[in-house]
């Protein structure tokens, strides 16, 4: 048939795990996340959600291995050490697990309690993502976060005292009247910490969020940009590698689970409003689901066909831009083959995009690699438009 995608063998599959709950909705997400500290009983009605929904998933991805597990938010850590035992338990019991698997759990200061991290560990979660955002006091209330500077310096000296050698510190930059000192200063704190990881990106304002209706006073696009070219040295300076437009690592850190995104690899979401890519070689095809986004909803309909609320087939003119959309973040590109393996269609399907990307000095196309020019990873937004189709 036709329609049906040359597709050889299955990319690495990722688990992403959706604990939607928050203990204050900030004003710049636009993340499925819902205001409310769950309780003994909500824990084990939505933990017991997941593992149904899991069950019914395993005809999907039956035989292949997980190669990483992310448990985001929401803020994950509210949750108790025994829930995600049980959850973890769980995945361990139906799923073939990669003998040096990541599991990161998403953890916000204003959540942190050293007994719950050690327990963390226990459960075999070997990677924390701290959400600190910003080390500046006023910065913190402008984003709306419910810690501040010394809490955050505390959940990481309790990570690090639970046992989490490798953790990233999340970052934003381009926040209402910062500065580039100020941006500055928070990545020189966040590098006296010593993580193996740091995410550092630009906060925007997206649609549905409390920033849209009531915009802040954010610096231009090109203080914004200043600051992130200051910031790039500074870290490469220290070395921490970048690796993708907002990440950066020491020697062989890099985020696996974040990576399989990037590299088009699939990945199973699990929860309310998870999303998920699949890619199944037998039928020929590559898809997209999106699960029910109302936590009380979700549980009810998990286990059931009808949790998924939207399946999207990935066509030959969709998986282009799909592809570009994750591989030209990085940093060194990727080998050009790659398109071929991940989509099942012949690069020379986009060459005419490509040789206009590479004449508008948007992409370099070289030694057999994809990769965006520095002047492409400013402007991405215009390089991916010419995979529109």
């Amino acid at each position: 048939m036709a329609s049906l995608l040359t597709l050889h063998e299955n990319p690495p599959l990722s688990l992403y795990l959706h604990l939607p709950w928050c203990v204050k909705k900030c004003p710049y997400c636009d993340f499925n996340s819902h205001e409310l500290t769950p309780s003994g009983d909500d824990e084990d009605t939505y933990i017991n959600a997941l593992i149904r929904d899991l069950e019914a998933e395993l005809p999907r991805i039956w035989g292949r291995t997980i190669t990483s597990v992310f448990i985001g938010g929401g803020t994950p850590s509210l949750f108790s050490v025994e829930s995600l035992d049980k959850l973890l338990s769980a995945i361990r019991a139906r799923l073939n697990i990669h003998s040096g698997i990541e599991i990161t759990l998403e953890a916000n200061p204003g959540t942190a309690e050293a007994e719950k991290f050690r327990g963390y560990r226990e459960t075999g979660i070997n990677r924390l993502s701290i959400g600190v955002q910003s080390f500046n006091d006023g910065n913190l209330k402008a984003l709306g976060r419910i810690h501040n500077a010394n809490e955050a310096l505390h959940a990481i000296e309790l990570g690090k005292e639970a046992g989490f050698d490798n953790f990233n510190i999340d970052l934003m930059f381009g926040l209402p009247e910062q500065t580039i000192d100020n941006a500055l200063h928070d990545l020189e704190v966040a590098v006296a910490q010593s993580p193996t990881h740091i995410s550092w990106y630009q906060l925007t304002i997206e649609p549905n969020t409390v920033f849209y209706s009531k915009p802040p006073d954010i610096p231009s696009d090109d203080e914004t940009w200043l600051i992130q070219e200051q910031g790039q040295i500074f870290l490469q300076e220290n070395h921490y590698k970048q690796y993708e437009i907002s990440a950066y690592a020491k020697d062989k850190h890099i985020a696996l689970h974040n990576m399989n995104y990037w590299e088009f690899g699939d990945y199973l979401g699990i929860g309310a409003g998870a999303h998920g890519k699949i890619t199944n070689v037998a039928e020929g095809k590559i898809e997209r689901f999106a699960r029910h986004r109302i936590p009380k909803r979700y549980c009810e309909l998990a286990g059931q066909e009808s949790v998924i609320v939207e399946t999207r087939k990935l066509g030959r003119n969709d998986l282009p831009l799909e592809f570009m959309m994750n591989v030209l973040r990085l940093t060194e590109g990727v080998p050009e083959n790659l398109f071929l393996q991940r989509t099942g269609i012949p690069l020379k399907a986009v060459e005419k995009e490509l040789l206009l990307a590479v004449e508008r000095k948007l992409l370099d196309w070289q030694l057999d690699k994809l990769k965006a020019s520095l002047k492409g990873q400013r402007y991405l937004n215009e390089l991916l438009e010419m995979f529109v189709k």
